[in-house]
């Protein structure tokens, strides 16, 4: 071989080599080319996925939070509606006790009228009694006291003979209930010599109910014991505006009307308070003023049980005294004690505690 076809052979063998380099480089970039695709590929599905992850997950937490919200406000609104209906039933509530308070009491609340003996009274009771004829009704007068015949109740003969006779008149000599062994406590308030507001201690310290039946100028004078009265559950109870000393029977109708309505819008208008108790000044009445009473809406309260304790400057002594209100004790009692009297002051809390020792309790007659 020559040299020419030597150095067209080495020129062969470059030329070769050098294709084969290119073809090696192409397919090294090419290599490349698709490794660097395929990343670029891998890494926006991955930034993709990420993105579609967080998206989600920031939605989820939207969502989340949305539902959070609305069960809050959901809940709130429960909870403010609730309070709303609780307000306008406490207010309902207050309504129907204010009314209840301005509203006096009748007969036709009462399911069981045993039940006056726990009702409060602070706006006192307003009865509504069936109206009765007077005209042609006995007017002789009476002056009432019970006697000394007694039962085997140790009751007086004499109550159960005009409860019996007088009753019809919505009055009341003494409570027929021989079973029952209960006294009805009444206090007769004229003029004030001290003794009311000891009295008033004494039954507020023994828990004891009674009637205080007063009179005009008594409550006039006396606002704050009468106001007390009310105040401590007590009944107050129309003694007249004058107390007549010739009886009520010896006035006129018209005249007997105003002793009883006189007192009546007085105390209604001062106290806001409804009288329904009556009780004849020295116990002198008669039929057709018994009448008269009930068609003024009021129940006309005798005694079953009284003694001379109203003269202040000639006072019983006071164990005897006790004693006799021991020796009289008999069941439905409707004992009459004056407020003015010392004695009945110095011994009111014992004749308690002996009468409760014999079983009886005391009630308030309503």
């Amino acid at each position: 071989m020559d040299n020419r076809q030597r150095q067209r052979h080495r020129q062969e063998l470059q030329r070769q080599q050098h294709q084969r380099r290119r073809r090696r480089r192409r397919r090294q970039q090419a290599y490349r080319a698709r490794i660097l695709v395929g990343l670029m590929l891998l890494a926006i599905v991955l930034i993709a996925g990420i993105g579609i992850n967080t998206a989600a997950k920031k939605s989820a937490e939207r969502k989340a939070q949305k539902e959070q919200e609305l069960r809050e406000q959901e809940q709130a609104a429960a909870e403010a509606e609730k309070k709303k209906k609780e307000t306008e039933e406490e207010a309902k509530k207050q309504e129907e006790a204010r009314k209840q308070e301005e509203k006096p009491f009748t007969l036709a609340d009462l399911d069981n009228p045993e039940g006056f003996d726990t009702r409060p009274t602070e706006h006192g009771i307003a009865l509504q009694n069936t109206q009765i004829d007077i005209n042609g009704l006995d007017t002789t007068g009476l002056d009432w006291g019970q006697g000394g015949d007694k039962d085997q109740w140790n009751r007086p003969a004499g109550c159960l003979q005009y409860q019996e006779k007088y009753g019809k008149y919505n009055a009341y000599f003494i409570k027929d209930e021989p079973e029952k062994k209960v006294i009805y406590l009444t206090i007769d308030e004229g003029y004030e010599y001290g003794c009311s507001p000891r009295i008033l201690d004494t039954l507020k310290e023994k828990k004891v109910p009674a009637v205080f039946f007063v009179t005009k100028s008594f409550a006039d004078q006396n606002n704050d014991l009468v106001q007390r009265m009310i105040d401590e559950g007590h009944e107050v109870g129309n003694h007249s505006v004058t107390h007549p000393a010739g009886g009520l029977y010896s006035q006129t109708v018209e005249e007997q009307t105003n002793e009883v309505t006189g007192l009546h819008d007085y105390i209604k208008n001062q106290f806001g308070y409804e009288m329904h108790l009556f009780r004849y000044p020295a116990g002198k009445f008669n039929e057709q003023s018994l009448a008269l009473l009930n068609n003024l809406n009021y129940k006309t309260v005798f005694w079953s049980f009284a003694y001379l304790d109203y003269d202040v400057e000639n006072q019983p002594d006071p164990a005897e005294s006790l004693q006799k209100m021991i020796d009289c004790l008999h069941p439905g009692a409707l004992y009459l004690l004056h407020a003015e009297s010392e004695t009945n002051t110095q011994v009111l809390g014992d004749f308690i505690d002996q009468a409760r020792a014999q079983g009886y309790e005391f009630k308030l007659f309503q």
